[in-house]
């Protein structure tokens, strides 16, 4: 089957009716062909293989995010062992810690703990008492206002032998001020801590 471009310029396209299909010329008939097959192919991408594609690019990437999850969970799984043991260490520590936090019972001596060692490093007590109570999520501070008069030697000396107190307490809002010849006026806030069980 010979298409001539001369045929097809010859063509007289009025003649040409639905009606008379198998009466056109070749020409006409291999175009429309072509069209019809051109149609035929784009709605069956559309249709069928476009959704499959998508599809596949789809479980693509559905098995790269299960493979990143397996690599990170295997990971975890081989070393569960080890966070075992961190877990049982840091228990441990947790238990030690709280044994150094001062019980109910055990708080009023700490403010005869803290006038002991700042008499015994030579600071002289203006002031010594118990703030409000200042409540957190899984414990409670027991603030402790704390002035005394002495020298920077004294005041270094009180703060080491407060570190060395079975108990846990820490020092926070220091402020120093003159008072005279060599001596100073040092006000700090001194915190314990009580460990409430019963919080979540």
């Amino acid at each position: 089957m010979n298409l001539d471009l001369k045929a097809f310029k010859d063509i007289d396209w009025n003649e040409i009716e639905l009606d008379n299909i198998g009466e056109w010329p070749v020409v006409v008939k291999v175009i429309c062909g072509a069209f019809i097959a051109g149609l035929v192919l784009f709605f069956s991408y559309s249709l069928l293989v476009s959704d499959e594609i998508d599809s596949y690019h789809n479980a693509v990437a559905k098995e790269v995010e299960l493979r990143t999850t397996y690599r990170t969970k295997y990971a975890v799984a081989s070393k569960l062992d080890i966070y075992r043991l961190q877990m049982i260490e840091m228990e441990d520590k947790f238990s030690q810690l709280l044994k150094r936090l001062p019980t109910s019972n055990e708080t009023p001596g700490l403010l005869d703990d803290l006038s002991y060692v700042g008499t015994t490093s030579g600071l002289t007590f203006l002031k010594i008492g118990w703030l409000p109570e200042v409540e957190k999520e899984f414990y409670t501070e027991l603030p402790i206002k704390i002035e005394v008069v002495g020298t920077y030697h004294e005041f270094g000396q009180f703060v080491g032998k407060v570190a060395q107190l079975p108990r846990i307490v820490s020092l926070h809002d220091f402020s120093i001020l003159s008072s005279g010849e060599k001596q100073l006026t040092f006000s700090v806030v001194a915190k314990t801590y009580r460990y409430e069980e019963g919080t979540k």
